[in-house]
């Protein structure tokens, strides 16, 4: 599609920070490409920033699992209000990103209105609630995944699917091999911890407390330890340093996931995105996330079919980190493991190394760019 062939408009959809991200992502990279594309649709400051029009502002709004249920409402009045968008504009493609109990309404909408559809990022169908194959088959036209896996997944169940690489390390060399570590000279005294309590408002208020109690008890051992917490943005720091505990410090990042990782000795992260970005340059980590005790039990350990929850020993098919999925309370266990990480030097080295060398195939080339290619094609 070359530039002055005429204005197309594309409809994107994200609910998170990182959908957001991804989709701002994507939609420079068609603006580079010389397509003549108008940008709708709802999301964050970031698609904001690209000169995308916003419906409505989603993220921020998003939550996982369980704490979903309280948003309903609002979230069906939003769905309403985009299929009249949709019906009442011309639009020639709708991109839907990640967040699919919400994107699966936008597509299901599109598909009635006759619009073609891709989805950025693969729902997780490989891990839980794989009846919903059903819905990607009925509503998705191309289907773009982050994780190498997933594209032979999904083909396998007429699902129309590339892998396109991985958007959050679009920013990192392509020679992911460079960043890994030796530990050899390490001093445990002096350790460089990065906390990681995610971005979505569920995540932060059931893992920051424990995060800053575990790098109390660390700091206690490793008086010359340094602590830096990233926050997703502005109002995101704001919100960790209104809820620090006594006796807790450190330094505040904003945005700052691979660069902090880059330079700390171990990162405390909760489950998601961050972990592979943290993987990706070679730092060591351990994996949070808290749920509800007894609705773990009663629902969410029966709907899982993996044997690991967090992104990163899913990819390894094996506990290449220590993750504590869920986390229930006590930080006891959480740092009894870390003390011991931090004592030995070869584990560290050789976790570096295999976390690089698990994300390599994952950061090879431009997501954003091979997207913007297939949006392109799809457009003509």
């Amino acid at each position: 599609m070359a530039e002055g062939e005429g204005t197309y408009r594309v409809f994107v959809s994200a609910a998170e920070p990182s959908g957001d991200g991804h989709c701002a992502g994507l939609i420079t990279a068609l603006q580079q490409s010389g397509c003549n594309i108008e940008f709708v649709g709802v999301g964050g400051p970031k698609m904001a920033s690209t000169g995308c029009e916003l419906l409505e502002t989603t993220v921020g709004k998003a939550a996982m699992m369980y704490k979903a249920f309280r948003q309903v409402g609002h979230y069906y009045k939003l769905i309403r209000r985009i299929r009249r968008f949709l019906k009442n504009n011309k639009t020639d493609l709708v991109i839907v990103c990640d967040s699919p109990a919400f994107n699966f309404h936008i597509a299901k909408a599109a598909k009635k209105t006759g619009i073609k559809t891709l989805f950025y990022v693969a729902p997780q169908l490989w891990a839980w609630a794989g009846w919903r194959i059903v819905k990607l088959q009925k509503y998705c036209d191309k289907l773009c995944c982050v994780l190498p896996f997933e594209q032979e997944w999904f083909s396998k169940r007429e699902v129309d699917a590339v892998f396109v690489g991985n958007p959050l390390l679009d920013e990192l060399d392509t020679n992911l091999g460079r960043y890994k570590r030796n530990y050899t000279d390490f001093e445990p005294e002096k350790v460089q911890i990065a906390l990681m309590p995610g971005s979505r408002a569920a995540e932060i208020q059931s893992l920051w407390g424990p995060m800053q109690r575990i790098a109390i008890r660390l700091k206690k051992k490793y008086p010359k330890a340094a602590i830096t917490a990233v926050a997703v943005d502005e109002k995101g720091k704001d919100i960790l340093k209104s809820m620090q505990i006594l006796g807790f410090r450190c330094k505040y990042t904003i945005g700052t996931v691979i660069g902090t990782a880059g330079t700390a000795d171990l990162s405390i992260v909760a489950s998601g995105s961050a972990t592979l970005q943290a993987a990706a340059v070679g730092c060591p980590m351990v994996i949070m996330y808290q749920s509800s005790k007894v609705l773990w039990h009663l629902i969410g350990r029966w709907l899982l079919k993996t044997k690991h929850l967090s992104l990163v020993n899913i990819l390894a098919e094996r506990e290449l980190v220590p993750e504590f999925m869920p986390y229930f309370g006590s930080i006891e266990p959480i740092v009894a493991t870390i003390e011991q990480l931090l004592k030995d030097r070869d584990k560290l080295t050789q976790m570096s190394s295999e976390l690089v060398q698990l994300t390599e195939p994952l950061g090879r080339g431009s997501a954003s760019e091979r997207v913007a290619q297939i949006v392109a094609e799809m457009l003509r």
